[in-house]
């Protein structure tokens, strides 16, 4: 863990056990091979932490990893600008890319555009960030697996230069 993202480690640990309990509540375990069907807007919304994020930035809890499967799903919301701040998975994660225009950045390489149906592979322990173009707002569906009870690694945010680089 990088020492910056020591005196966060409670409102990460907040908002995760937020996002866990809420939908655990609402998605208790399904009899063994029994269909679950889980209700869109069962689950409530929340702001991403400004500690995380740069921007107005909204996170939509899907489903939760449990016994069934290590890895949890949630809808991301970028409005145009924000971002989140470097960071890395232990266990990787997946984007896809619902709406908008974003932006995305692997430590030491340029920014690319991503558009609706992209799909982004971030290999666990690749620093990196994501988010909205300047001008468009953009949402994804982040799948992130679970390793040793974490699925995040929180770093410094991404400065304004970082962001508009070419």
């Amino acid at each position: 863990m990088n020492s910056t993202t020591l005196p966060h480690l409670p409102s990460i640990v907040a908002c995760l056990a937020l996002m866990q309990t809420s939908l655990a509540d609402a998605q208790a375990a399904p009899a063994s091979g029994a269909v679950q069907i889980s209700r869109a807007g069962s689950q409530p919304s929340a702001a991403g932490p400004d500690a995380f994020f740069t921007g107005r930035v909204r996170v939509d809890p899907v489903w939760p990893g449990d016994d069934h499967i290590n890895a949890s799903g949630a809808n991301v919301t970028f409005e145009p600008g924000a971002r989140s701040a470097w960071h890395t998975h232990p266990a990787g994660q997946r984007l896809v890319v619902l709406s908008g225009v974003g932006l995305t950045q692997e430590w030491g390489k340029p920014v690319q555009e991503i558009r609706p149906g992209d799909v982004l592979w971030c290999p666990p322990g690749v620093k990196h960030w994501h988010g909205a173009s300047p001008t468009t707002a953009m949402t994804h569906l982040a799948v992130t697996g679970t390793l040793d009870g974490k699925n995040v690694n929180w770093m410094e945010k991404v400065s304004d230069e970082q962001y508009t680089a070419p």
